[in-house]
């Protein structure tokens, strides 16, 4: 298996993992503001990871689980329906970035477009935008406007790291094969670049990933 994949290990009880921990770089997060526009965001400051993904995907709750919180991050009743760049402080000084979800059907055709072009210029011109999270279901893999999405954000040479949510409702061996596919349509899709990324398996049912996630964006706002 290729050393970019990490299949976290569901079976360690939580309370084993949290033993002995340094903090997740997402506790104690807060939020500060929203921005519905590129006119409405915040000057470029502290350094920022955005997260990113498909209409219910799993987003709003990977954010919770890595924050340990609960309602940090809101997941509107209607998917496809949060309008705005979210921005939340972390405690060590880093800012995270809640991007609006992309890709449900029933949002009417000229406002989809317009938040996708709002969250494009967003991951293209953001100076202080230092890594991308994209939360994808490990049952479907990367969608077609993940991939378009990636294709903006890759050539950047900024980090990506990939969560493939929800595998709780997979077994070990379905998990496995569901982040080398990932992993695969990277490569195919962006070659040397794609190899690079980091795939983590991950469930905020169960905080499976929650420790290797927290680890590769330490990494990152190091």
């Amino acid at each position: 298996m290729k050393k970019h994949v990490i299949v976290a290990d569901s079976r360690r009880p939580a309370r084993e993992r949290a033993a002995g921990r340094v903090p997740g770089p997402l506790e104690g997060a807060a939020f500060r503001t929203g921005a519905a526009s590129a006119d409405g965001l915040p000057p470029a400051g502290p350094r920022e990871i955005a997260f990113a993904g498909r209409s219910n995907s799993g987003k709003s709750s990977a954010i919770n689980a890595l924050a340990r919180k609960s309602r940090l991050a809101y997941a509107s009743r209607t998917p496809g329906r949060t309008q705005q760049i979210n921005f939340f402080d972390l405690r060590g000084g880093g800012v995270v970035t809640d991007l609006p979800g992309y890709g449900y059907a029933a949002v009417p055709r000229a406002l989809k477009e317009g938040w996708q072009d709002f969250l494009w210029r967003y991951i293209t011109t953001r100076d202080t935008l230092i890594g991308l999270v994209l939360i994808v279901d490990a049952r479907h893999g990367l969608r077609t406007l993940d991939r378009e999405l990636l294709a903006g954000f890759m050539p950047s040479g900024r980090p990506l790291l990939v969560l493939a949510t929800k595998s709780d409702k997979l077994n070990v061996s379905q998990r496995r094969a569901a982040a080398v596919a990932i992993v695969e349509q990277l490569r195919d899709a962006f070659g040397e670049r794609g190899d690079a990324v980091r795939v983590v398996t991950f469930s905020a049912a169960s905080g499976e990933g929650v420790p290797e996630a927290d680890a590769i964006l330490l990494e990152w706002l190091a």
